[in-house]
């Protein structure tokens, strides 16, 4: 099967080599995520952000979200994630899923890393990937 990403210009390379898109504003050194486009894009400088950062604040999902969300399972049979901000040092703070199978793990401050997760499938029964989190297992002192 081929998957896809969900939206261009939002990450590259898939699980352990994922790394987020994001834009540096050429005036003031900040960064934005996900990257403008249009003439402001003119102002920027893509930058990829690092592979790795910091659990900021999390929570979970434990119902199926309003449209527009189309990720998988219905309102009958909805498996609950976990969704929280990763704080990039120096550069930004970022939400996305974490993908963990046991929630009682998760703890702000705790070292996570990029990788993909299929979310949903496209008409054709293709996996559609979004950039995620994950525990840092090297460095949760977990092990």
């Amino acid at each position: 099967m081929n998957a896809s990403p969900v939206a261009e210009n939002l990450f590259t390379g898939r699980n352990e080599s994922t790394r987020l898109l994001a834009a540096r504003s050429r005036l003031d050194n900040t960064y934005r995520f996900p990257p403008p486009a249009g003439a402001d894009a003119a102002l920027y400088e893509a930058v990829e952000l690092g592979p790795s950062g910091t659990l900021w604040s999390f929570t979970i999902q434990r119902f199926r979200p309003k449209l527009p969300y189309n990720g998988r399972g219905t309102d009958d049979n909805f498996v609950p994630f976990a969704v929280g901000y990763v704080e990039f040092p120096q550069q930004l703070i970022i939400e996305g899923r974490i993908v963990v199978q046991d929630f009682r793990m998760l703890k702000i401050g705790l070292a996570m890393v990029l990788t993909t997760e299929a979310y949903r499938d496209d008409d054709h029964g293709n996996p559609v990937l979004t950039y995620a989190f994950a525990i840092d297992h090297g460095k949760d002192g977990l092990t």
